[in-house]
């Protein structure tokens, strides 16, 4: 309600300036200038005192593309004549800078995706270790993987990996100016690598890049990787991390060395955030890509080599081929045979030339070492070198005919320095044909078990036959369940108590 208004209801100023939130003073002069016919006088603006300076202001601020501060500004406004405070010049520049960017800023509208048509695909880095990630962006289907650089031939492995894990390609793949994929750039247009081009080809899709500089335009992606480093990737870092003293580079380094169970933790987790509502679209992104992957392109037949082709070598003897002056083991029964081979980050990779199959894989190591593995011989290395028994004349012969334990009592007599072994093998062929073979092996069992090597000892077993004691080295204890019998209380032995009369 207004003065006037409040005063011709209540017919007085203090009433009046009560409802009106005023004083009683100024009801009494608004009145009296109403009732002589009078308005109100206007006050002329009075000029802000950053005015002097209002179009230097802009004029920078005008070159700079809205991109200086207040900061920078001050003191070439104080050179023109401003003494102001410096509050009120930023007020000036904010001023001059919303005008700006309403005339010539960028402004931004939702985007609208179609199902199959596009992957968005971006790197992150964090501690050393990289993050490939990729969203199909109509089913919000997410992609992360962990890699040791951002190579050519690693973002086009990641691509296959995440095409087969999609079930098709979609019609476009979206990247930033990718330098590992980018060959050049003719006004304003990205011309992609050959071998990109070729990758494309094949798996029937349009390789599209964004603008420069302009993360807007696949903030779908952005957030991805800003998700797969915090809720992913930092707490792999942490639980390497113990045990480190804080070192994140260590951490890094055995991410890296061990990239095949950090990727199972990628694909764990892009399991459990796929099979859950998205915010954004409001439905779970598997049911989204089930519904989208009939409108993916199909997968070829044949898979693309990546990168490189792999190295041939030719396996040695010693079942182990050599490359950057290391060695590599593969199974034995691949000697003589070529294979190829690969490094794939931190790791060798043996493969069939012909197929692809991988027969080995080991971890990078440096110049003049080996990496062997036991399963590519058969078993773990003895713990001591073994000297095969190999018989030569025919006493030799005929002795060893009888089987590993004569093998076992030559290895026993040599090593106990017996020098007459040689000379007494032709005694001790006597013995096994006047006692049989079967006396014979059980003879020298007990002889390579007692330590006995001359042949007078074994003639000396013989003779004592069957009958012979054998002693054994004490066993275990021996327990045994007794059978349990019903016992009595010993308070039922007591004397019993009469009463003595007085």
């Amino acid at each position: 309600m207004d003065i006037i208004t409040a005063y011709q209801k209540v017919g007085t100023y203090r009433g009046a300036a009560d409802i009106c939130g005023t004083t009683h003073k100024t009801v009494k002069r608004v009145v009296e200038r109403h009732a002589a016919g009078e308005t109100r006088a206007v006050r002329a603006p009075r000029p802000a005192n950053y005015e002097a300076v209002r179009a230097l202001v802009a004029q920078d601020v005008k070159d700079m593309r809205g991109r200086i501060s207040a900061k920078r500004l001050l003191p070439t406004a104080r050179a023109a004549g401003y003494t102001g405070s410096a509050r009120n010049f930023r007020r000036l520049v904010a001023q001059e800078k919303k005008a700006w960017r309403a005339e010539h800023g960028r402004t931004h509208r939702p985007a609208s995706w179609s199902p199959g048509e596009h992957l968005v695909i971006d790197w992150g880095v964090i501690a050393g270790v990289h993050v490939f990630c990729a969203v199909l962006a109509w089913s919000r289907f997410r992609f992360v993987r962990f890699a040791a650089d951002e190579t050519a031939a690693t973002t086009m492995t990641m691509l296959a990996e995440c095409f087969e894990v999609l079930g098709g390609t979609p019609k476009v793949v979206l990247a930033d100016r990718m330098g590992c994929l980018k060959g050049g750039v003719v006004a304003n247009r990205v011309v992609p690598t050959a071998d990109y081009v070729r990758f494309a080809t094949h798996y029937r899709f349009r390789p599209d890049f964004c603008e420069a500089a302009d993360p807007e335009s696949k903030g779908v992606v952005e957030a991805l990787v800003r998700y797969g480093k915090d809720d992913l990737a930092r707490p792999l870092l942490l639980e390497h991390v113990q045990g480190l003293e804080g070192d994140q580079q260590a951490a890094a380094a055995r991410i890296l060395a061990d990239l095949g169970g950090a990727n199972r933790r990628a694909a764990d987790w892009c399991a459990e955030v796929n099979a859950v509502v998205h915010s954004e679209i409001a439905a779970v992104p598997n049911e989204r890509l089930a519904k989208e992957a009939d409108l993916l392109t199909e997968l070829p037949s044949l898979r693309p080599v990546i990168g490189p082709a792999p190295a041939t070598r030719k396996v040695d003897k010693m079942s182990t081929i050599r490359l950057g002056s290391a060695r590599y083991s593969v199974p034995n029964r691949l000697i003589g045979t070529a294979v190829g081979v690969l490094v794939d980050g931190t790791r060798v990779l043996i493969l069939d030339p012909g197929t692809g199959e991988v027969h080995a894989e080991h971890p990078l190591v440096a110049p003049g070492e080996a990496s062997v593995l036991d399963e590519h011989y058969g078993g773990p290395r003895p713990a001591t070198p073994v000297r095969a028994i190999r018989p030569r004349s025919a006493a030799e012969k005929d002795f060893c005919s009888l089987g590993p334990v004569a093998e076992a009592f030559i290895a026993g007599a040599a090593g106990a320095g017996h020098t007459r072994l040689g000379p007494e093998l032709a005694a001790l062929n006597t013995l096994t044909a006047a006692h049989g073979a079967a006396a014979m092996v059980a003879a020298l069992e007990r002889a390579t078990a007692f330590g006995r090597w001359k042949a007078s000892d074994v003639r000396s077993i013989l003779a004592a036959g069957t009958g012979v004691p054998t002693p054994r080295p004490a066993g275990d204890a021996l327990v045994l369940d007794l059978p349990t019998a019903a016992g009595r209380s010993l308070a039922e032995y007591a004397p019993a108590t009469k009463a003595v009369s007085s």
